[in-house]
């Protein structure tokens, strides 16, 4: 018998010389509500759906892995999105997405490492110039990702739209994921519904853009106004980025700069977006308060002005100085609103109730965890709030992560937690506020900082114990993005911020609609402390959806109303007429260009709406479908009815 030892030995060389098949890059569409950090893991879909009104801005996300080689010279492009018009140009802007590395968590339990956050443009949406978002590498065995926007113009037509994002790289590398968006027959107000003043410290800009502290107001202004046109169109307003240096200002020139921004003139995509509030940041003495109430009453903007009285007393400031700066505002200039970041128990212990018009508690002392602030604390505003002219807004702080190390709320864990900006929480923190601004009845939003750490922003964001605390843009020099003209950069959270504002408009359009009852519900069951806001994005995207369902199911038997005013709001002043919309968008994991109220609640809370899904099959496949037919069968027995939002008043 011949041995088989010759054959076995062929069989092992033969065996050794095999190849071995390495993983290969991936490319994938994502929504917007996962934030891709270096270690996730590839999918395989291809294709994201979304749906939009018109003066919307819907996003998405198209993630990248390297496999086993890597990917080097990385391009993408999306030239445009067909359909019964084109949208292209400024209304779709592809974004590299920029790692920062953070150190230490700003919540415990919160992995420490690369985190995506800064979006460095491929065209800009300010100046218009090309950026250094390509090329760029993705490692072996990391994932990177690329942001989408896409704004749908005041006068797109309704129907369905597609567009191919291309990506390419280094070795005739090429993918594709496709986009299909519905534009609905509906449309967004420009200026938000929701008041809002993101504070803005010049010399932080200064210092981030020219290594310098000592920029002339001729040289801030420009930029200052480029950042301004950013937030409008994130849909929140920087309401103290004035220079204080000359004060008063040459009023002249503070109207030919600002005038635009405050009379919804400015060139922003939001077409007759106009700032929701002003600080008076001059000294405290009457006579200047009293300059600057009568300029601001002469030019029409004295409705959304205000001064602070003081800063979190008695710890910023003292109670005496509040009273003190109180009655100096009453006497110098009695127009003027007056604004204190306090709480009602504070508020009546100091007897500042009839000094206060526009009362700011932290988010843990109007819903809170500890025992003075247990629960929800609206009703103790009742009395503070039935004098004329009284507002209450809300704000977060480090106070809800934690101002110094060790000082963590419990409460605070990945999973649950306050709503939060800092760039190592989840998207969902960052998309919360609003919607706990909404429960809350508040009807303002403050954030105490936007450009703290921008000189460092790209590579360290910790502050007062959180990354990103008081960090909201990115300093867009030439040295950093390319091209020849400073711009600001917006964050990931800039976005996360703007849905947020976006899920306002729904809830407010739903009560609006007839069943306020119904908006509480759904914001209640997905939030049922400002404290326990979820971590998983789907659950908020299911909440809008289910907010369109019923916003169908109020408006279905309406007279159609082809953008007429309603009586007595006067000229409008966002870009004209502003229907509610009828269907939403703006988030990842929706596959339904709408929804109606033959879908059931059920399957509503299973899908995965909110703007965008991504292909792959799951329960978001399927409840999408289902919703989608539901919608096609709807759409065949009803005619679908459009009602007009009321225009903000100057």
């Amino acid at each position: 018998m011949p041995s088989i030892r010759p054959f076995r030995a062929a069989l092992l060389s033969l065996t050794l010389a095999l190849p071995v098949f390495a993983a290969g890059p991936a490319v994938w569409g994502e929504g917007m509500m996962v934030k891709v950090r270096p270690a996730t893991a590839a999918r395989s879909a291809t294709e994201v759906r979304l749906t939009a009104a018109r003066n919307e801005f819907v996003s998405f996300q198209v993630a990248l892995q390297g496999g086993d080689t890597g990917l080097t010279g990385v391009r993408a492009k999306l030239p445009a999105l067909e359909g019964p018009t084109k949208l292209a140009g400024p209304d779709v802007t592809l974004y590299r997405e920029a790692l920062v590395a953070t150190k230490q968590a700003s919540v415990a339990g919160e992995p420490v490492g690369a985190w995506p956050d800064g979006l460095v443009p491929d065209t800009d949406e300010v100046a218009g110039e090309t950026r250094s978002a390509f090329p760029f590498d993705v490692p072996a065995r990391e994932a990177r990702a690329l942001w989408v926007d896409v704004h749908v113009p005041q006068n797109a037509p309704p129907g369905d739209y597609m567009g191919m994002v291309t990506v390419e790289a280094d070795g005739g590398f090429q993918r594709q994921v496709t986009a299909r968006l519905t534009v609905v027959d509906a449309a967004l107000p420009s200026t938000s519904s929701l008041p809002s003043a993101f504070l803005l410290w010049p010399p932080h800009v200064c210092r981030a853009h020219t290594g310098r502290e000592d920029c002339t107001p001729e040289e801030l202004q420009p930029l200052l106004a480029r950042y301004q046109q950013m937030a409008l169109e994130h849909r929140f307003t920087l309401s103290s980025l004035f220079p204080r240096k000359p004060w008063p200002p040459d009023w002249n020139g503070f109207d030919a700069t600002w005038g635009p921004y405050l009379d919804g003139t400015a060139p922003t995509r939001l077409q007759g977006a106009r700032m929701t509030s002003l600080e008076y940041v001059g000294p405290l003495d009457a006579a200047n308060l009293t300059d600057f109430t009568a300029h601001m009453k002469e030019k029409g903007w004295l409705d959304r002005a205000y001064v602070q009285l003081g800063d979190e007393p008695p710890y910023g400031t003292t109670f005496a100085q509040v009273h003190a700066t109180g009655e100096l505002v009453r006497q110098a200039a009695p127009g003027l609103r007056t604004m204190l970041t306090t709480n009602s128990r504070e508020l009546k212990g100091n007897g500042l109730e009839e000094q206060v018009d526009v009362a700011v508690p932290l988010v843990n002392h109007l819903d809170g965890a500890d025992a003075d602030f247990r629960g929800d604390q609206r009703e103790t505003y009742t009395g503070f709030l039935k004098r004329p002219g009284t507002e209450l807004w809300m704000y977060q702080s480090c106070m809800s992560h934690g101002c110094a190390y060790g000082t963590n709320a419990p409460e605070n864990k990945p999973g649950a937690g306050w709503p939060s900006y800092m760039l190592d929480r989840s998207a969902a923190k960052a998309r919360a506020m609003e919607w706990v601004t909404f429960l809350e009845g508040a009807t303002g939003e403050l954030y105490y900082q936007s450009v703290g750490m921008l000189s460092t922003a790209w590579a360290d964001q910790y502050r007062f114990n959180g990354n990103g605390d008081g960090t909201l843009f990115y300093p867009g020099t030439p040295a950093a993005i390319g091209g020849k003209t400073d711009v600001p950069v917006a964050s990931l959270r800039l976005k996360l911020i703007r849905q947020g504002m976006q899920d306002y408009e729904w809830l407010k359009a739903v009560s609006d609609a007839g069943d306020p009852a119904f908006a509480r519900k759904v914001a209640r069951d997905l939030i049922p402390a400002a404290s326990r806001v979820t971590d998983d994005g789907a659950a908020f995207d299911a909440a809008r959806l289910k907010l369109i369902q019923r916003y169908e199911e109020l408006t279905a038997t309406q007279t159609p109303d082809a953008g007429t005013q309603q009586p007595g709001t006067g000229t409008p002043t966002d870009g004209g007429t502003a229907p509610v919309p009828e269907e939403a968008a703006g988030g990842p994991s929706q596959g339904v260009p709408g929804a109606n109220a033959d879908v059931t609640p059920d399957v509503v809370g299973d899908a995965q709406a909110g703007g965008c899904t991504t292909g792959g099959g799951g329960t978001a496949a399927v409840a999408g479908g289902l919703v989608f037919a539901a919608w096609v069968l709807g759409g065949m027995r009803r005619q679908r009815a459009r009602v007009t939002v009321p225009a903000r008043r100057k």
